[in-house]
């Protein structure tokens, strides 16, 4: 796969099954291109001599296109891939329908496609796309009915006919594009390859797009945390339900939905996540032309006492601030309101303020050094002119550079001062809370900006002692393991209580006088997950005990599941739990983001309070570090009323490891380890369960 800046800048398109046939999808695409496009259309039909006058080629090799653009049926449309890629043309763009979305039949049509396009090296759009489009060379390589506006935004979607709604409500918006491309079925290229494409692409300013799903997360957060650092990302992903979620057995993979994947993939690799269409324009206007601030703190500027609390309680549910303003511009407000105004933020100039009185006081709040941006909140009244208003704030903010939202609230009398705003990038709001979830945007994105990406610690652990426990699956129908797997986390350094897993009641009681104090004791069998709920666990046995312990949780078991493959009797030390925690780490493998670590609250509350916390691994010491700050529970951690800290520089490790273990070992599709407790002075992983695929090992 080449470079993609031919892709959107050819200088020649052949549009393979192009025709004047009235309600055709060829006619449509040619009449698109030839509408606006800076070079030249090749019609390529067999059946035609011409086509809107234009010479027809039989076929697209002999039309020395950098761009074909592909509308035969489905099998025609392989050879004529394979035709483009012979002929050396290097970008392709398969409008036509019929392949993966189809079934079986269209889904082998679609791999064959993939290795015709990877034998030449093709970009590959497509297949089932609307088409794409590139605005500085007038390219309209669609069949929808509008045109994209010049613009800085790129936008990709996988849905044809959100980008057709798009489009016509943009147009009304004065929303532009600088390239626009239906993702279709992704058969070669996909959401990675745009990403870094726009990444690098001088002309564009903020990428957006409608995903239903990503094809290789891991890639994708690779290729977003490098564009991030300059670009920002805004998408919408739908399906944020767990109804497609795979069934699963531990802890981890019940609470990890297919949803929490892409909410930890997408904040991993720095892009804003928008719920709503609305959210994504709002997001991805503030972003394209203002300047991020430099702090969160905003100043409300307004006429109007009821809207002002209503912006400041949308500032409040945000990650922004109401500025605390300096002694020097509480002064200046002083001197610029009349006796009846407010100078502290949100600042009320009066219901009867006029022009120069508002323009002064926007003037003061951007001049604060306090005050990262300013909304300025108007209300109509006789007093006010809302255009020469408009024109007051896009002047202050190309004075102090500080990023300004506008909401001028109204009907007609807002018309006349939108021009202006639009023309200076500043977006003006009917609702003050969209104008705060815009100036959050900026400030997501300065944050995304100045990250810097660690690489995950490699530690010294036993990869070949792992890989024999793990290949005791190989062996039996059961490829659960539990408690018998507890030196595969020895073998990646995670700490365990002192104990061993016997077979006999005097092997138990030898192992008992081997620990100083009481003991746990735990039945050992993969057919039974829940152990606490059959009784199969006793605490704090005492020696002389272990003998008849032993017999008694083996005969539970059997009472429970007769036919329960029982390995043994875990016997273990006891953790103290006064002065601990008990946490769980866990990992479920997601089919498009891979290792997906879990981290939270344990024991036995973890699926009914789920207080826990998501990250897509390999994670690093401040991913790991900013997971133990992110759940509910974390004031426990660090010694809430009156309690010691617990050691969280060793819980963090601990989920550091287990990152390592899921990522070296892709044949381990789940696992908890619940309890992890945590104490002051050790960290420990009392319990683990896990399933493996052997055919991975």
């Amino acid at each position: 796969m080449g470079e993609l800046s031919e892709l959107f800048a050819p200088e020649r398109i052949a549009v393979v099954g192009a025709t004047d046939r009235d309600g055709s999808v060829g006619r449509a695409i040619m009449e698109n291109l030839l509408d606006s496009f800076v070079g030249e259309v090749v019609p390529v039909n067999p059946k035609r001599e011409s086509v809107f006058d234009r010479p027809a080629r039989d076929g697209v090799g002999e039309t020395d296109a950098d761009l074909a653009v592909i509308v035969v049926p489905p099998d025609v449309a392989v050879e004529s891939v394979r035709e483009a890629g012979e002929a050396g043309i290097g970008n392709v763009v398969v409008i036509t329908a019929g392949f993966g979305e189809t079934g079986s039949e269209g889904a082998a049509r679609e791999r064959e496609l993939k290795d015709v396009a990877e034998a030449y090296d093709l970009n590959l759009v497509g297949p089932n796309s609307l088409g794409i489009m590139s605005t500085p060379v007038g390219m309209n390589a669609t069949f929808g009915p509008e045109d994209a506006a010049a613009g800085r935004m790129s936008f990709m979607s996988q849905s044809g006919a959100f980008i057709t709604a798009v489009l016509d409500w943009a147009n009304e918006q004065g929303i532009g594009f600088k390239d626009v491309v239906s993702l279709g079925n992704k058969a070669v290229l996909d959401e990675s390859d745009f990403v870094d494409a726009w990444g690098t692409d001088p002309d564009t300013d903020v990428i957006i797009g409608y995903l239903e799903g990503i094809d290789d997360g891991q890639r994708f957060i690779r290729s977003a945390r490098e564009v991030t650092q300059d670009t920002p990302i805004v998408l919408v992903k739908s399906g944020r339900t767990d109804a497609g979620a795979q069934a699963a057995s531990s802890h981890t993979g019940t609470i990890a939905g297919s949803d929490e994947a892409y909410e930890a993939g997408l904040e991993q690799a720095g892009v804003i996540r928008a719920e709503t269409v609305q959210e994504l324009f709002d997001a991805a206007r503030v972003l394209e032309s203002q300047p991020v601030p430099e702090r969160d703190g905003v100043a409300v500027i307004t006429n109007a006492g009821g809207p002002g609390v209503m912006t400041t309680d949308a500032i409040g549910d945000s990650r922004l601030s109401m500025a605390s303003f300096t002694d020097e511009t509480l002064e200046a407000f002083r001197e610029a309101l009349p006796a009846g105004g407010n100078v502290y933020n949100p600042v009320d100039v009066v219901g009867d303020a006029d022009n120069e009185r508002f323009r002064d006081a926007v003037d003061v709040a951007l001049g604060d050094e306090n005050v990262g941006s300013v909304i300025v909140l108007a209300c109509p009244t006789a007093v006010l002119d809302y255009e020469q208003l408009a024109r007051d704030t896009v002047a202050l903010q190309e004075e102090h550079e500080k990023p300004v939202a506008a909401c001028f609230m109204g009907g007609a009398r807002v018309e006349a001062a939108e021009a202006p705003l639009a023309e200076a990038g500043i977006p003006n709001y009917f609702d003050p809370a969209r104008a705060v979830d815009g100036l959050d945007a900026l400030s997501r994105f300065r944050d995304i900006s100045e990250r810097e990406y660690d690489e995950p610690t490699a530690f010294d652990v036993d990869r070949e002692r792992a890989r024999e426990i793990l290949s005791s699956v190989e062996d039996r129908a059961d490829t659960r393991l539990g408690v018998e797997a507890m030196d595969l986390l020895d073998a990646y350094g995670i700490e365990t209580p002192e104990g061993d897993i016997v077979d006999a009641p005097a092997d138990a009681l030898e192992v008992a006088e081997g620990i100083d104090g009481d003991v746990v004791m735990k039945i050992v069998s993969p057919d039974i997950l829940h152990k606490s709920d059959i009784g199969g666990v006793k605490v704090g046995v005492p020696h002389e005990e272990v003998y008849d312990a032993y017999e008694d949780l083996v005969s539970r078991a059997r009472n429970y599941q007769p036919d329960a493959t029982i390995i043994g009797v875990q016997v273990q030390e006891m953790v103290d739990l006064d002065d601990g925690v008990e946490t769980i780490v866990g990992m479920n493998r997601d089919p498009q983001f891979g290792p997906l670590l879990l981290f939270g609250l344990g024991g036995i509350f973890v699926e009914t309070l789920e207080d826990t916390t998501f990250r897509v691994a390999p994670v690093s010491e401040a991913e790991a570090e900013t997971m133990t700050e992110e759940i509910d529970a974390a004031p426990l951690l660090r010694g809430a009323r009156g309690r010691d800290p617990v050691d969280v520089a060793g819980v963090a490790e601990t989920i550091q490891r287990l990152s390592q273990l899921v990522t070296d070992f892709p044949a381990i599709l789940e696992l908890d380890i619940n309890p992890l407790v945590a104490t002051p002075d050790v960290v420990k992983a009392v319990d683990v369960r896990l399933t493996v695929d052997p055919e991975e090992l």
